[in-house]
């Protein structure tokens, strides 16, 4: 059960969508530069983010199970080449801190190693570009990534740290703005998972994670927002199959030009071969 919760932690990567205009004095960083919002050429996006998914519930039993705490840290760089805003290049970078065996959540801060109960350290790199595909439609765009795994195995003594594959990940933005405080976000992440059969359960299968992102801007530097995520993993060869929906909110302050803030919480409300959590999400953006 525990290699299966890391699937969970896909949604570390799931960021709120804010409003495609122009940006003017006006509007903020959060309004306008949305995952469906290129960069300028010459222009710098590092995002830093952080995951915590904590669980003593699963598909697999009833009642509560002995507590698994996951962390995800990840550090996203991009910058814009083009003079036509349409196609930026970046880096990703993952770290991860696990704990199991019912030890208590923040266990995983102290990155202890102590046999068979936690594990830590860096876990892929992964390589990215990101255009849009089709110039009369701006606020559409498509990330395009292939995740190299750095584990050497999945699990020692029982304990979960990463998938040991390679993973090329597809993800399609699109935001549509009702007026100056309303706009909805949508995402489709799809991950193609690859590798030796034995190496990993998640090896040979596809996952399609679709997510709808529905923000209010009670000012242009404070965004609060809703969501709604579901994602089904297709076996294409390792005889496992998986599914699971989140629901959650969140939100969101511009500190000064350059910097802002985020928060997100999640709950997985129901699923199959999966873990039964809940995910606390904090986030720092540096846009210059």
């Amino acid at each position: 059960m525990r290699k299966l919760t890391i699937v969970l932690l896909a949604l570390s990567t799931t960021f709120a969508g804010f409003s495609q205009e122009d940006q003017t004095e006006t509007t903020s960083n959060i309004q306008t530069y949305t995952p469906s919002k290129l960069l300028s050429k010459g222009q710098w996006d590092i995002k830093f983010f952080n995951n915590l998914y904590t669980q003593n519930e699963s598909t697999f039993t009833s009642g509560t199970e002995a507590r698994e705490t996951y962390f995800t840290s990840t550090v996203d760089v991009f910058t814009g080449l083009s003079d036509s805003n349409r196609f930026n290049v970046g880096l990703l970078l993952e770290f991860r801190s696990n704990v199991i065996g019912d030890r208590d959540a923040l266990d995983v801060f102290k990155f202890d190693g102590e046999t068979n109960t936690a594990r830590s350290g860096f876990t892929s790199f992964a390589p990215a570009i990101k255009f849009n595909p089709i110039k009369s439609v701006s606020n559409f765009t498509i990330q395009t990534a292939f995740h190299i795994p750095l584990v050497d195995n999945e699990s020692e003594n029982g304990v979960f740290l990463d998938q040991k594959g390679f993973t090329f990940q597809n993800r399609f933005f699109y935001d549509y703005n009702f007026n100056s405080k309303w706009q909805l976000f949508t995402e489709l992440n799809t991950e193609y998972h690859f590798g030796k059969k034995e190496e990993s359960f998640a090896n040979n299968s596809l996952s399609l994670t679709p997510g709808l992102f529905l923000s209010y801007f009670p000012s242009s530097k404070f965004t609060v927002l809703g969501l709604v995520q579901h994602s089904q993993r297709i076996d294409t060869g390792n005889d496992f199959e998986q599914d699971f929906t989140a629901v959650g909110g969140g939100a969101k302050y511009q500190i000064s030009d350059v910097l802002n803030i985020e928060t997100l919480y999640t709950t997985f409300v129901r699923g199959n071969n999966t873990g039964l959590g809940q995910s606390f999400n904090i986030g720092l953006r540096a846009l210059f």
